[in-house]
């Protein structure tokens, strides 16, 4: 009973794939009924800044479909784009929930969104009264962060080619349709996940192809599942040499 009320207050639910729309019925579950009168739910065109490092939090967001980007301007100045979001997160209640004003980080969307968007006072309200939704807010924020230490960790001991190769593994493990990944060869969003220069990667993705570790088409590279599985095997090499 309560999953069909939670279908009709979130009508995005039924053309969602399933591992998400789980994700969503699972957080918002036990959500208290004045939770639900205080969200609104917006579409959000691709390429549009929704949170802005350094603002006050107004507010947190659900990513109801879509994907997102999350991008760090704090070191040096320069644009590094540290990880995709596909994973029903509270976007800005790591900050509620530490009692930090501003957000910690900015966050765009990369492909069209639906998102949720709950004003900070309900959400805050809604983690200090509810004890098994702080816990279960608690464990998707560890493992993000989790995540999030264990690839910056790894970029640490990798150059080039092999920090375009990490991209590549974990772009097919999320991404890949139908044993495929299918990436837009953008040089430049390419050089801010990575953090090498635009000449780098060029280089890198030029040395990955001539390896068959790689295809193009058109402006695409594409990676099947034989070369997912290659491209794994280098990188736990050169990894476990160090």
């Amino acid at each position: 009973m309560r999953d069909n009320y939670l279908e009709e207050a979130f009508p995005f639910l039924r053309s969602i794939d399933r591992g998400r729309r789980e994700q969503f019925l699972a957080y918002f579950r036990n959500a208290p009924l004045w939770v639900f009168e205080s969200f609104t739910i917006e579409r959000l065109e691709k390429g549009r800044t929704f949170i802005s490092e350094g603002e006050p939090v107004d507010a947190v967001y659900f990513i109801g479909d879509g994907i997102i980007k999350a991008t760090d301007y704090r070191i040096y100045g320069i644009s590094f784009d540290f990880m995709l979001f596909t994973n029903v997160y509270a976007y800005g209640g790591m900050e509620i929930i530490m009692g930090i004003d501003t957000y910690k980080t900015s966050l765009h969307t990369v492909t069209d969104c639906i998102v949720v968007k709950v004003p900070k006072a309900q959400f805050d309200k809604w983690m200090q009264t509810d004890i098994q939704s702080l816990r279960y807010e608690a464990k998707l924020m560890g493992e993000y962060l989790l995540e999030q230490a264990r690839n910056v960790r790894a970029f640490l001991f990798l150059q080039g080619s092999d920090r375009l190769t990490m991209l590549l593994i974990n772009r097919y493990e999320k991404y890949a349709d139908g044993g495929v990944l299918r990436l837009n060869n953008d040089r430049q969003e390419l050089s801010d996940f990575t953090g090498l220069s635009v000449k780098t990667i060029t280089r890198s993705v030029k040395k990955l192809k001539e390896d068959g570790l790689i295809s193009r088409n058109g402006n695409y590279i594409l990676v099947d599942r034989k070369q997912y599985e290659s491209l794994k095997e280098s990188l736990t090499e050169v990894l476990s040499d160090e």
